[in-house]
């Protein structure tokens, strides 16, 4: 499995999610490999996709996934295999994620304060990672024209997230394309919940173990080997 750090685009590293990734090959029994991919405002959109699509291209993998900022190249890089006729992996898990730079989704402004990750937050973001706000729809996964002939998807997205409709409509739009999708959106917790919140709440903890199922069903489903 191929996995793609959250950070929004800017931050996050090999670090930051060493103990993610060591989990996730633990609990799924996969071996991991996680992607050092170049950050904004440095290297702007599409260069951490440019990154993803030739990791996916070497590794060819069961399955690709990320958090947050993760998620969402994991799901572009999909697209970009797709459109170019190279073998996908046969799963994508995309935990909490970016899918509309536009920021348009109802839970953006519900969610936006006093949850963690804020409404002005996502649009620096945003900003590093699309500069050009007349390029960020066309850069958004929630709206691209055709999401057929993508892999099978596990959507995880959580109540107090203000990404959380925006992944819930895409898992709608995958499902809408005719892609085995299963998708949940776990109460009580935050955008992040990931990355260790399972040492201290045990509903983070409780959440972590039914992602753990889901990814090991997802993979024997769709018989863990790559396009």
């Amino acid at each position: 499995m191929v996995f793609l750090h959250g950070g929004g685009w800017v931050v996050g590293d090999l670090e930051t999610h060493d103990r993610t990734c060591r989990r996730f090959s633990k609990e799924c029994d996969v071996e991991v490999l996680a992607v050092d991919y170049r950050l904004a405002p440095e290297h702007p959109h599409p260069a951490a996709i440019n990154d993803a699509v030739d990791v996916l291209r070497w590794a060819r993998p069961a399955a690709v996934a990320g958090d947050s900022a993760g998620g969402y190249l994991a799901t572009m890089a999909c697209l970009r295999l797709r459109d170019q006729g190279d073998p996908l992996p046969a799963a994508q898990i995309l935990i909490c994620p970016n899918t509309d730079l536009l920021l348009s989704q109802p839970s953006v402004t519900e969610k936006g304060t006093g949850y963690g990750l804020d409404t002005e937050m996502l649009s620096w973001f945003v900003a590093q990672w699309v500069p050009d706000p007349t390029e960020r729809r066309g850069a958004s996964p929630l709206h691209q024209p055709d999401l057929s002939g993508l892999p099978a998807a596990l959507v995880v997205t959580a109540e107090h997230d203000p990404l959380r409709d925006e992944g819930a409509n895409y898992a709608l739009r995958l499902a809408d394309a005719g892609i085995d999708v299963t998708y949940r959106c776990e109460p009580g917790l935050l955008h992040g919940f990931i990355q260790g919140m399972d040492l201290t709440d045990p509903e983070a903890a409780a959440a972590h173990e039914r992602i753990f199922a889901d990814i090991r069903s997802l993979i024997t489903r769709h018989n863990a080997g790559a396009g």
